[in-house]
């Protein structure tokens, strides 16, 4: 009877308690959260010459006579050779005020009408001639911008075929001074023009004039300095040693001029255009993570460091130029401590 009213005791106390631990349910484990991915590394569109049409039309040389008031505007519209190819086969100081009865050389060659999206290292291309020739004879200036329904004029087929192996070469190969002058797709004309009207902007952001204030885009220290290397090399900039996908930061604010692989020696490369005229160059990169027309701040991380194009270690080419003249980076950059 006691042990019977003993276990009666236990199993009552037992279901106060809310049972034993063997009679509890087990807990469900709780899911784990998904680890979170880093954020895929968006891809930016590589700068690409649009193909040209070689459509120019020929034109012999000759001569003309300006007018009464005619300007170099007219006489060009006239003759359909371009008013920057009169001028430098005259050499003519621009402005110039022409006189009338003037006798003008017009110079023979292809006259290539512009159109909407060409540069003018595809058009240069296109024909087979050095871009840096094309910005000669039509006496291109900076900032070397040009609209559709521009007329440029190119070597005939004849001069073409009269080059050296080395000038039609060059007209294959694309150097960072191509794509400072002719990288950019030609702007939309204005509607209308007048004798006083400036050329549109170009279609990257308009910058400030002054001196921006750089930094260096990369810590490492210098595997190349700038200026001449054994061998007749020169280097227009600085290489810095560096990890293999290090991040690389703009050295000032401005905006990206170029991001692409174009220039085979530099690899993947970027340029970002500043204020005063000022562009940097940034090669050699495993990844581009900023496309043309981007506006960057001073060390935003525009890329991450590598080693393509012509060199077999991790490291960064930089450069600094005021427009189309290299300067020696650490003359520009703050002093390392």
């Amino acid at each position: 009877m006691l042990r019977r009213s003993s276990l009666i005791i236990l199993l009552l106390l037992a279901g106060c308690g809310g049972g034993s631990v063997l009679d509890k349910p087990r807990a469900v484990p709780r899911a784990l959260p998904a680890p979170i991915a880093a954020p895929a590394v968006p891809v930016k569109p590589a700068w690409v010459a649009r193909k040209v049409v070689p459509k120019a039309v020929e034109v012999a040389a000759g001569t003309t006579i300006v007018a009464a008031s005619e300007g170099l505007r007219e006489v060009a519209a006239r003759s359909r050779v371009p008013a920057g190819a009169i001028a430098a086969a005259n050499r003519l100081v621009l402005p110039v005020r022409l006189l009338p009865g003037q006798v003008l050389k017009l110079p023979p060659g292809r006259v290539h009408t512009v159109q909407t999206g060409e540069t003018g290292i595809s058009i240069a291309r296109a024909y087979g001639v050095d871009w840096t020739r094309v910005v000669a004879a039509n006496r291109l200036v900076p900032p070397f911008t040009l609209e559709i329904g521009d007329r440029l004029l190119l070597p005939s087929k004849q001069q073409v075929a009269a080059m050296t192996i080395e000038e039609r070469a060059a007209a294959f190969r694309i150097n960072i001074d191509d794509l400072i002058t002719g990288a950019e797709p030609a702007a939309p004309r204005p509607a209308a023009k007048t004798a006083t009207a400036t050329r549109p902007l170009v279609p990257l952001p308009a910058l400030p004039a002054g001196m921006p204030r750089f930094d260096w885009p990369i810590d490492g220290r210098i595997l190349s300095g700038f200026g001449p290397k054994a061998g007749g090399r020169y280097n227009d900039g600085i290489n810095l040693k560096a990890s293999a996908g290090a991040g690389v930061r703009a050295a000032a604010d401005g905006v990206v001029a170029y991001a692409g692989d174009a220039v085979a020696g530099f690899g993947n490369l970027v340029l970002v255009k500043h204020a005063g005229g000022w562009v940097s160059a940034y090669g050699h990169n495993e990844a581009v993570l900023v496309a043309r027309g981007d506006r960057v701040r001073g060390g935003d991380l525009i890329a991450r460091a590598g080693a393509t194009g012509s060199v077999d270690e991790p490291q960064l080419h930089f450069e600094l130029r005021r427009g189309r003249a290299a300067v020696d980076p650490v003359k520009i950059l703050p002093a390392r401590g």
